[in-house]
């Protein structure tokens, strides 16, 4: 169970009904025919004081999922609901509202977080995030991975059903079920309002566009890649606590889209995959490919693109917000005078990224805060209205934060972070640990705490802040807190 996208009035709350939640036909174990859910939403956690009781109905074609959006809800609330059927009632979940657009809250607390690895360790950050006081929490991407699971950083998985990489519905839906069995995720789910964005491993490691990965598998068909994309984007929808409006057609789904925090903040949540071209020069990384400065090439698409550029015209917001999947400042991995880059960030779309960098500065955004996934590693940079000017002014700040598992235990710093804090003088902090950001901002700074545990190799690890960086009020420039 779980909650997604709140707004001032609005939140959606999602679950799932499954016998058999590892039913190798994807349908946990269900029977074909639909089943009502009744659900409960309260001011306490007693349920003493409902303000809804309703029910909607589970279809075997959505998997038994349901996601009902409750309105009329009191601004800035905090909520507790659960849901019933066939004589089974669930857990408690806690939600919140978001302050009224036209009001100036004193702070908001939230947590991002991005690449979810099953096979890579223990989801042990996600029960330190439940337990932190928090009013929202941003997953920036790559909730699952389509990769098949055998020997991994857990031991040995020896049930078949998980081997095979994920193609077909099916699939899909036993990957989910792997991941959501897990307790810690469940618990930060129960504990927070989500705001979800996908990357590229929710379908397909690197995919763009309407274009699978370079490899030998049948999806190097469009056609047959479109299917695919079709089912991944069902499966995700299913299992995510997501608005009408974020449901699937067929290969087509609108994720970018923009949350407000009163007169705080803009979360304006990006979807940098399905509408972008493909990676230039075959992807990988390059010192020499001069086609990531074709002003052709996109992250974005035209549409998504002059629609994040209206909403700076039009926010009145202290902190524009961007939620974004893969590095947005350049991270070069050559000290020397090349310029030594991965492709398929925003690296690899120079144009298009000094296109909004530059429009972010012109239509006055107060604050530009870009929040980042991907990289398995923690960041704090300033971004540049123009990378390969050295005098180019600081027009915004990126925070990017690590995985919860992905790449194992990491370390506090390694060969590469000495590389990238050598090569980048706007890159102020490098670290390479796992667990998620947790943001602090009121109407003066922004602080970002890297939340970092020694450990996801084995269960219960503690969790520390590694480091503190701070962002004031109309100055991009970041510093330590």
């Amino acid at each position: 169970m779980a909650s997604g996208d709140p707004q001032y009035s609005s939140v959606v709350l999602w679950t799932r009904l499954a016998l058999d939640p590892f039913a190798v036909d994807g349908k946990g174990g269900m029977p074909a025919k639909p089943v009502r859910v009744e659900y409960e939403v309260a001011r306490d956690e007693r349920f003493r004081h409902l303000v809804r009781r309703s029910s909607v109905v589970a279809t075997p074609e959505l998997g038994h999922s349901v996601h009902p959006e409750v309105n009329g809800l009191a601004p800035d609330h905090e909520y507790y609901y659960r849901f019933r059927t066939g004589g089974e009632i669930s857990t408690v979940g806690r939600t919140r509202t978001t302050p009224h657009p036209l009001s100036s809250p004193r702070e908001v607390r939230f947590a991002f977080a991005s690449c979810n690895a099953w096979q890579d360790g223990y989801f042990t950050a996600y029960q330190h995030m439940a337990d932190e006081d928090l009013d929202l929490v941003v997953h920036l991407g790559d909730y699952l991975y389509e990769s098949g699971v055998k020997t991994n950083k857990r031991g040995v998985v020896t049930d078949p059903r998980f081997h095979t990489e994920t193609f077909d519905l099916a699939r899909y839906r036993l990957q989910y079920s792997l991941y959501k069995t897990e307790a810690p995720l469940q618990a930060a789910h129960a504990a927070h309002p989500w705001i979800h964005t996908f990357d590229d491993h929710e379908v397909e490691n690197n995919w763009a566009g309407d274009r699978s990965q370079a490899d030998t598998e049948p999806d190097q068909d469009p056609v047959i890649f479109r299917q695919r994309r079709a089912q991944a984007f069902q499966a995700m929808y299913e299992n995510l606590p997501l608005r009408h409006a974020q449901m699937p057609q067929g290969p087509d789904i609108r994720y970018h889209r923009r949350l407000p925090y009163g007169r705080l903040a803009d979360f304006t949540i990006l979807d940098t995959r399905q509408y972008r071209s493909d990676q230039p020069c075959g992807d990988g990384d390059s010192a020499t490919c001069d086609d990531r400065f074709d002003p052709d090439n996109t992250m974005l698409g035209g549409k998504q693109r002059k629609w994040l550029l209206d909403g700076f015209r039009q926010s009145n917001a202290r902190w524009q917000v961007i939620g974004n999947q893969t590095p947005m400042g350049q991270t070069d991995m050559d000290p020397g005078p090349d310029t030594h880059v991965w492709l398929d960030p925003w690296d690899g779309y120079v144009a298009e990224r000094n296109k909004v960098l530059a429009a972010a500065q012109d239509s006055g955004v107060r604050n530009l805060v870009v929040i980042t996934g991907d990289r398995h590693q923690n960041y704090a940079l300033e971004l540049k209205r123009d990378f390969a000017d050295p005098n180019s002014r600081t027009v915004g700040t990126e925070f990017v934060g690590t995985s919860i598992t992905s790449g194992g235990d990491g370390a506090d710093t390694t060969p590469q972070g000495d590389q990238f804090l050598a090569a980048n003088p706007h890159l102020k902090f490098f670290n390479s640990q796992r667990g998620y950001v947790r943001v602090t901002a009121d109407q003066h700074r922004w602080r970002s705490d890297f939340r970092v545990l020694p450990y996801v190799s084995t269960p219960d690890a503690p969790i520390s802040t590694r480091a503190s960086y701070v962002v004031e009020d109309r100055n991009p420039h970041v510093h330590v807190s």
